[in-house]
């Protein structure tokens, strides 16, 4: 059901991306902490819609398609917003693109084994990944309006290399585990 809590939490996270890219492109050290805040909201909505749902035995087909688009949306709009704005330039670019080039891949892996029944886990090393990339970005959002005494662009740079690195590794493992159902799939089945 659409209105359902778990639901309405997806939605929000989504609703929130059009918010966070305004204050982005703004660019101001106090609407950066601002996206910064709206962003730890659309995080915390991301593990809460999970964890409601199974515990209000409200899991659906709706939310199982909503809640990876939302988590999709919200992390490719970041990354091109913060590539957009200079606060992930250069070298940094790679772990972006390969953080976006691997949600595309797995998208449509998912969605192509779907259709012969075949269901790809989240992995825990995955998990880890998302983790390290929601802190990352967090940290680059706010970047050199960060305090002076923490390295807040240096800690977002590196957590976003480290993320595009676990990103690679999970995207091989999932391309490897679905190239196998695909392999074995005979013309016209």
């Amino acid at each position: 059901m659409l209105t359902s809590l778990p639901n309405l939490l997806t939605l929000s996270r989504i609703a929130a991306i059009p918010l966070l890219l305004v204050l982005l492109y703004l660019d101001t050290p106090l609407l950066r902490w601002f996206a910064l805040a709206g962003y730890i909201l659309a995080c915390v909505t991301d593990y809460f819609d999970g964890y409601l749902a199974r515990h209000m035995n409200e899991v659906s087909p709706l939310g199982r398609f909503l809640d990876p688009i939302a988590d999709k949306l919200l992390v490719a709009s970041l990354i091109v917003m913060l590539v957009a704005t200079q606060q992930i330039a250069g070298l940094l670019i790679i772990p972006a693109i390969i953080i976006l080039a691997r949600e595309i891949l797995v998208s449509g892996l998912r969605e192509y084994l779907a259709e012969i029944k075949v269901s790809v886990p989240v992995t825990t090393l995955a998990k880890w990944k998302t983790t390290i990339q929601m802190i990352a970005l967090g940290f680059l959002i706010v970047g050199d309006a960060g305090p002076a005494i923490i390295p807040v662009q240096w800690i977002g740079e590196a957590g976003l290399w480290i993320a595009g690195v676990l990103t690679a590794i999970t995207g091989y493992d999932y391309l490897s585990r679905g190239l196998k159902h695909m392999v074995s799939q005979s013309p016209g089945e």
